[in-house]
């Protein structure tokens, strides 16, 4: 524990630091004149900068301008002095450090470029000479250019003077020594300071002569360095890891991160050769398959540094991408193809996965890394929270089926190599683990960049200090292996990451979200079905179509990607992308459904004019639902109706729509098919009612005919209202004033209510024994939201299909559902489980959480009654909840400025159900509905090349589970075997489970890691377990 330091002591110690670095360091922040209008350096020097006018520090002693990418210039000149407070400055080299808010800075010395930076590159220390002599003179212009959405700033202009001799330190280093000594003695030998305060308080005022500077600074520096037994001296050691986090997209396209990192990458190899102690680590397959492939010579020159141990690589995924937004399968993806272009390129996989600006992590992964051969965990994000600290920086890090990791909350990433900042980090991580050793991550980053020279020479300066901790370099690996000891008895937390900030990013650029959403469901089908032909037909499998499409969904899952928080561009490149991969999809699909319908038997067609339909279900269990036929093809004027029979002509009920489709419910087995006739109808036109009900087996609907809210939704079975109050009311509020506006939503929205949304139609749109369909059409703003309620037979489902022209700014829109019943917590869908957060959150970090993600659902159930009611609030692209005791909301649509002014405007499309339920969320299957919702059944119509056959069968499934709780996540073939498949699903309850898998197609063989390793495994499915199976095709 750190003790109370009186304040007269810690004064003293200043006022010394203060004086020491006052006779190195010149601040000329006031000395800058300006010109505003643009040109090119030739155009002022060498005499037009000292006629321009002086420029104004703000009340931060800032130099600001406009925003929006404006230019200004700065210049000044600046002469070496004899000495500083007396102390000589001859010889010493004379460094201009500087730090700016500027899309881009240029810095210009005697007419010469010698650096450009950005806002990530923003704090350098430029070097203008070696070894000043008295008298000489620098003319220093800057051209900055201000950020697009923001003002521009120039915080900090310093002229420092230093020696590089440690032996003959000047007096800023003193001074940094002297702060080193103060913050250790704070924090291990508090009791020491009034001696240190005593002795420095004793020197502050001396004179110093030029003949004895010299003697004065070596007599000073007694004064401390004999306490360094109080201060651990080498004991403590500080790691050093070179970094240079690099955004594959965000304030730029991905276009421009290949040069970055080509840059980057060429810049640390060319360091490491004058530097040799230098280690460099950098995350991302993806980027390296890049460098592979278009800059083979600087791929080579990477693996043999990676052979030497001087680059380190790590991370694990694909890409370092959103971990709150992507499905389970997705996880696997990014691990699968990461890990194996690791082990295939480099050697061997990384222990370490790597997150450092991820913005949060669901409660289930540490079961993906472990599973992945990972055994560490960093991130430091977390530092980012707006409300709560988080309480540990080195932990485990425990999911819900009980596998845990070791976690590490690392330092912050793009430092430099600033002892100061360093020494009080190694205090806290001292006083938090215990630990003597801790790591910082020097190295410019977010645009890349990684250590610069000026880093390096200041870290071997420190390297003689008698003071400081010693300095080593070092990989992630090696110090995460060093601190893991099965002794310690270390915390364990069991809960989500959850990121007190950037809440915003669940809603964000909603396009995204649903591409992401649509491609991973469409990938899983095409995937499964495509290696059931091979299985069935022998059509080769699609390999390289499979994973190149898979390869470009993990890309734009990148964390600044799909959260929505780039640039224009980076959409716009985006979405051909998406585009592609549909098409590779859907393609894959279509072959695979017409190959696998080659070997099967249809029954005998009921007569001539039948036309034989197969529905096939990719998930594994029996679905019975309402299919909608697409008649465009079909209809004609001899036949503008049809119906549908089975294979004894019986017909079953149907409905026949005016958008020349056909409606009907269908029951098609766990990965399977069911075949159906489409024969002429003559069926009579329909009526709709005059009032505004819809009404089936299981529900009664009222809709309010004055607002196009819900009035009323009344279980029939339960004799139950669900409702308390206007139920899919639309919310809108103001949300604006946050600087990361894409990002963060305003927390206080809730009190920036705007008007309610006006109705300008409702109108029936279907009306039969299938399917009703009632649309509102609602004004917001500028904007107008077309709301079908949608309620089909069989079904105790509320569907809401929204199509939106959304043209507003900064405006956040929910839709809510007030309930008649009381829940203490929300059950909420994440990768390959579910959480439980409060409804009514009690403590500070239970409050930060009042907007969070999901995946397909939310669900709350009263835990009051006898009978446990519920109600599960489904999505097909939607993330961001609100969940109140009595209330369920669906944040909709979002309209941020920045980095993308057009964020979200235009037409959206999505849709949400509302779904009642007796019993518990596990009870009513409430997993299997999300995904019901979001995985269509798959329908070919008069597949070619079939043949009739009196003991053809109507329905057969290729494999069943057998367990209500078993969802099935991927079946494909293995990565390194063509006669192994690899068959893939998780628990989804919570519950031990006994695998029973049913199939005439395939076998089960051994159980496998997400690598696809052998490994050893439990005979039950354990709770919340995600398990991959060998599986091999019947002969």
């Amino acid at each position: 524990m750190t003790l109370p330091v009186p304040s007269f002591n810690t004064k003293s110690i200043s006022t010394a630091i203060a004086n020491l670095r006052s006779c190195c360091q010149v601040d000329i922040q006031s000395n800058w004149q300006y010109q505003e209008t643009d040109g090119v350096i030739s155009d002022f020097i060498p005499l037009s900068v000292t006629n321009w006018p002086p420029v104004q520090l703000n009340e931060k002693a800032h130099i600001s301008w406009q925003g929006g990418n404006q230019v200004l210039w700065l210049g000044q000149k600046f002469s070496v002095p004899e000495n500083l407070h007396n102390f000589p400055v001859t010889g010493l080299s004379l460094r201009l450090a500087l730090v700016w808010w500027a899309d881009l800075a240029e810095v210009y010395i005697n007419g010469k470029l010698v650096l450009t930076g950005d806002l990530f590159d923003s704090s350098p220390r430029v070097l203008l000479s070696p070894s000043v002599r008295p008298g000489e003179d620098f003319t220093i212009v800057l051209r900055l250019v201000s950020p697009g959405h923001d003002q521009g700033a120039l915080m900090q202009s310093v002229a420092i003077f230093e020696s590089i001799d440690y032996n003959s330190p000047d007096p800023g280093f003193i001074a940094d020594e002297l702060a080193v000594v103060e913050i250790l003695l704070e924090n291990f030998a508090p009791e020491k300071l009034p001696d240190l305060a005593g002795e420095v308080e004793k020197v502050t005022n001396h004179n110093a002569k030029n003949q004895d500077w010299k003697t004065y600074l070596v007599n000073f520096r007694q004064t401390y360095l004999g306490l360094s037994e109080f201060i651990g001296d080498q004991k403590y050691k500080i790691h050093l890891l070179g970094h240079a986090h690099l955004d594959l997209a965000w304030l730029w396209p991905v276009e421009e991160t290949w040069k970055a990192a080509q840059n980057t990458f060429e810049s640390v190899l060319k360091l490491q050769q004058d530097f040799p102690e230098l280690i460099f680590c950098h995350t991302t397959p993806a980027l390296y398959a890049w460098v592979e492939e278009n800059r083979p010579d600087l791929f080579r020159a990477i693996q043999n540094q990676v052979k030497a141990g001087k680059w380190e690589v790590l991370g694990g995924f694909w890409v370092e991408p959103d971990l709150n937004l992507i499905a389970g399968e997705s996880i696997v993806r990014q691990l699968l193809y990461g890990q194996r272009y690791f082990l295939h390129k480099f050697g061997k996989i990384s222990t370490v996965v790597w997150v450092p600006d991820t913005f949060g992590f669901c409660a289930t992964l540490p079961q993906f890394f472990v599973n992945a051969g990972i055994e560490f965990f960093v991130t430091q994000k977390l530092r980012w929270n707006d409300t709560t600290k988080f309480d540990y920086s080195l932990f485990f890090w425990r999911s819900l089926d009980g596998s845990q990791i070791l976690s590490f909350m690392s330092a912050p990433i793009g430092e430099t190599i600033e002892p100061v900042k360093m020494a009080k980090y190694a205090c806290e991580w001292k006083t938090q683990t215990g630990l003597q050793n801790s790591l910082w991550l020097p190295g410019v980053g977010d645009h890349g960049g990684g250590p610069t020279r000026d880093m390096l020479e200041t870290g071997r300066r420190w390297e003689s200090s008698q003071i400081f901790p010693k300095l080593e370099f070092t990989t992630a690996e090696k110090y995460l292996q060093q601190i893991k000891s099965p002794s310690q008895n270390l915390p364990v937390w069991e809960d989500e990451l959850y990121l007190e900030f950037h809440r915003g990013c669940y809603t964000t650029h909603g396009d995204q979200k649903r591409w992401n959403r649509q491609s991973e469901h469409l990938l899983y089908s095409a995937e499964l079905f495509a290696t059931l032909a091979n299985i069935l037909s022998g059509a080769e499998f699609p390999q390289i179509e499979i994973e190149t499409a898979w390869k470009k969904v993990l890309f734009n899952q990148f964390h600044d990607i799909l959260p929505g928080s780039s640039i224009t561009q980076v959409y716009e490149d985006a979405r051909p992308e998406w585009e592609t991969v549909e098409k590779i999809g859907r393609k894959i699909l279509e072959d695979s459904l017409t190959a696998i319908a080659s070997k099967i038997s249809l029954p005998q067609i009921p007569n001539f004019e039948n036309i034989p339909i197969i529905i096939f279900n990719s998930l594994n269990w029996e679905r019975s639902q309402v299919v909608t036929i697409d008649l465009g093809k079909i209809i004609t004027e001899d036949y503008p109706l049809w119906k549908i029979t089975d294979s004894a002509g019986r017909e079953i009920i149907s409905q026949n729509c005016e958008n020349s489709t056909l409606l009907f419910f269908a029951t098609v087995p766990s990965v399977g098919y069911s075949i159906f006739w489409l024969s002429p109808s003559s069926s009579p036109g329909k009526k709709f009612p005059k009032n505004w009900t819809l009404e089936n087996e299981y529900l009664q609907i009222q809709v309010n005919p004055e607002t196009g809210d819900l009035t009323s939704v009344f279980d029939k079975i339960q004799q139950r209202e669900i409702l308390n109050g206007a139920g899919n009311q639309l919310q809108a509020f103001t949300d604006s004033g946050q600087y990361w506006d894409a990002w963060n939503i305003d927390p206080n929205y809730n009190t920036k209510p705007l008007p309610a949304t006006i109705l300008k139609l409702i109108a029936w749109q279907e009306y039969g024994e299938i399917q009703q369909r009632l649309r509102v059409v609602r004004q917001l703003g500028k904007s107008e939201f077309c709301q079908d309620y949608i309620l089909e037979v069989g079904s105790p489902i509320l569907k809401i299909a929204n199509t939106v022209n959304w043209q507003e700014n900064q405006v956040l829109v929910k839709t809510a559902f007030p309930l008649n019943l009381q829940g203490e917590f929300a059950t909420y869908e994440i990768p390959c489980g579910a959480i439980r957060r409060p409804t009514n959150p009690q403590t500070p970090a239970e409050k930060a959480k009042w907007e969070v993600p999901a995946l397909h659902w939310a669900d709350l159930t009263t835990d009051t009654d006898i009978v446990k009611y519920g109600v599960s609030l489904l999505n097909d692209c939607k993330y961001g909840y609100d969940v109140k005791p009595s209330q369920l909301r669906l944040t909709l649509l979002r309209s941020s400025h920045w980095p993308d002014s057009q964020a979200d405007r235009g037409i959206q499309e999505f849709t949400y159900s509302l779904y009642p339920h007796v019993g518990s969320w596990e009870e009513a299957e409430t997993v299997k509905r999300g995904y019901e919702l979001n995985v269509p059944l798959q329908i070919l119509i008069n597949p070619a090349n079939y043949q009739s056959n009196l003991s053809g069968c109507e329905s057969e499934s290729f494999l069943d589970l057998s367990a209500d709780n078993l969802i099935l996540m991927a079946l494909k073939p293995s990565e390194d075997s063509p006669e192994k498949y690899i068959l893939r699903f998780y628990e989804c309850h919570g519950k031990t489970t006994i695998l029973s898998l049913e199939s005439q197609v395939l076998s089960l063989g051994e159980p496998l890691d997400l690598l696809e390793n052998r490994i050893q495994l439990e005979k039950n499915i354990q709770p919340w377990k995600i398990v991959t199976f060998a599986v091999f095709p019947r002969r």
